[in-house]
């Protein structure tokens, strides 16, 4: 049983140096001990995971539709929704808090979906400025910042 439950939530594509961030992200996660969470494609989430596991942590996926093949090979526990877009919601109540690096549209509604539910949501290299969220500056703060709000 974890302690905490971490969600890293961003863009399915990304590049080199948001996945860098992201990985750094995933390897501060795994040092706590903390299980991530995300939605198990690629990009942020690819890069979160592979940093947690490259760190010996241990990452669940929830994944928007229903084959655990379309997981990314970092995820060790592939939640099935078949929810497409709306297993963000399940994103979001699976966590203590979301740490959102960069991210689009669906990234958004993760954070609002979050915050609606008084979940802390940190933001790093976000475009969006959003009343209620956290903004760090590099991932080790980021990290620190979601384990001191829950």
């Amino acid at each position: 049983m974890f302690k905490s439950q971490i969600g890293v939530i961003g863009a399915g594509a990304c590049d080199e140096r948001v996945s860098r961030i992201a990985e750094a992200v995933g390897r501060e996660i795994a040092k706590r001990g903390a299980l991530l969470v995300c939605g198990g494609l690629g990009g942020v989430m690819e890069a979160a995971a592979r940093g947690a596991k490259e760190e010996g942590g241990t990452t669940l996926g929830i994944l928007p539709g229903s084959s655990r093949d379309a997981a990314n090979r970092y995820i060790d526990i592939a939640v099935l929704s078949a929810m497409g877009h709306a297993r963000n919601v399940l994103i979001a109540q699976s966590c203590d808090a979301l740490i959102a690096v960069d991210g689009e549209y669906g990234t958004l509604s993760e954070i609002a979906h979050a915050l609606k539910m008084g979940k802390p949501v940190v933001l790093l290299e976000s475009q969006w400025e959003i009343k209620g969220a956290h903004v760090a500056h590099d991932p080790a703060g980021a990290v620190e910042m979601a384990f001191g709000l829950i």
